[in-house]
């Protein structure tokens, strides 16, 4: 099966090279091509211009049309000190080794999960390879899945936009990270579904070395605009990013998260709707501003999770029963670019390849938020638009 999905990844088409001239003699060609080699090497290393290809050739970090200052050089706080030696200590170490590696599947839900028998149907005949967590924050959920029941988490309520939903996500990681076969841990929601079959998803996640967390810049008000001068010095402007919830992060991510206080704390008391007359929402911007400091190349600034803001609302678009077709799920699952909308007033799309592996690919894994009524016609289509 690993074979067979390299052979497709493979496959995928690639921006053919420079044709030669076939006028210039050998020796003039070589030297006027090493010549524009070491100009372009040279410019991009030098102004390195966040929207044109050098960006995306020569950084794996945020490659969006707004181009930030570096940091200005300090002296740290004994926090930050302590802070950065723990976080390098963690990345530098080995990854733990496992013989049966496992993604763990986190359910953030307020209650019973509706598309229960779609995950049943897709996690059907890989038991050894998958966990299941759910942490529901309003009422105890009714599982009719052997792959739910007795997965249930102790739980807290969780209120929209509020630091409670960062706690949801850190408390999910927490009883995760206690099976070391635990290497990968996708969060979800109560509206995901998936849009590839169980081998697809196992082999995306496992054979890439980074974590996919959305990353990027908005200099409008939903975004840096939301930034308080209080998080300073930790958290420099400069540094302020934003980005979906829905991750998936490695081993070494997932520990990182759990052994930090500094930021968190710092997130906790400075963003949090209402403070200052501002509306900063933590679950927006804690994990993108805190891997964008400690481990920008580590992450793979997108989600593996497909959500649709283009109606430019405070929510993103919602599916109902009549949306779900074949051809729409195929779409969703082939999309192999990433769009990003900013909050300014030209309210600018930030568009760009979706690279596993350094080639271009499918960008998602999973898609939201679809409505309890969909689940027939998910049902029915699901091994059609999950084949490979």
């Amino acid at each position: 099966m690993l074979r067979a999905w390299k052979q497709s990844v493979k496959n995928m088409p690639v921006m053919s090279g420079l044709r030669r001239r076939p006028h210039l003699k050998r020796p003039l060609w070589i030297i006027i091509l090493v010549t524009f080699v070491i100009m372009f090497l040279i410019t991009a290393y030098v102004f390195p211009l966040s929207s044109s290809t050098a960006c995306y050739i020569f950084s794996s970090g945020d490659c969006s049309v707004y181009h930030q200052p570096p940091f200005r050089s300090r002296e740290l706080s004994d926090e930050e000190i302590m802070s950065q030696v723990v976080i390098r200590e963690i990345l530098n170490a080995p990854p733990t080794q496992s013989k049966n590696s496992k993604i763990a599947f986190l359910y953030l839900t307020p209650g019973t999960l509706p598309f229960e028998p779609l995950w049943d149907k897709f996690f059907h005949g890989h038991e050894s390879r998958f966990s299941v967590y759910v942490h529901a924050s309003r009422e105890k959920p009714v599982h009719i899945s052997d792959h739910f029941i007795g997965r249930d988490i102790r739980s807290d309520s969780v209120a929209w936009g509020k630091i409670s939903m960062v706690d949801a996500e850190r408390r999910l990681l927490a009883h995760a990270l206690l099976d070391p076969d635990n290497q990968q841990f996708v969060l979800l929601s109560d509206s995901c579904v998936p849009l590839h079959n169980f081998d697809y998803v196992y082999n995306y996640l496992m054979h890439t070395n980074v974590s996919f967390l959305d990353c990027f810049v908005d200099l409008g008000p939903h975004g840096t605009g939301r930034y308080s001068e209080h998080m300073m010095p930790e958290i420099e402007k400069a540094a302020f990013r934003k980005g979906s919830q829905w991750f998936s992060l490695k081993r070494q991510h997932a520990i990182i998260v759990m052994a930090d206080t500094l930021y968190y704390t710092n997130f906790r008391l400075y963003c949090k709707p209402h403070f200052e007359g501002r509306n900063c929402y933590a679950d927006e911007h804690y994990l993108p501003t805190f891997f964008n400091m400690i481990d920008p190349s580590g992450i793979a600034n997108r989600s593996v999770t497909y959500v649709d803001w283009s109606e430019g609302k405070w929510h993103p678009r919602s599916f109902r029963a009549q949306d779900i077709t074949f051809e729409f799920l195929k779409n969703l699952a082939s999309t192999d670019y990433i769009i990003h909308y900013t909050s300014d007033p030209k309210r600018r799309m930030l568009v760009g390849p979706c690279l596993w592996n350094n080639v271009k690919g499918p960008c998602y894994l999973f898609a939201r938020k679809f409505y309890p009524e969909t689940l027939n016609r998910l049902m029915i289509n699901f091994s059609n638009y999950t084949a490979t």
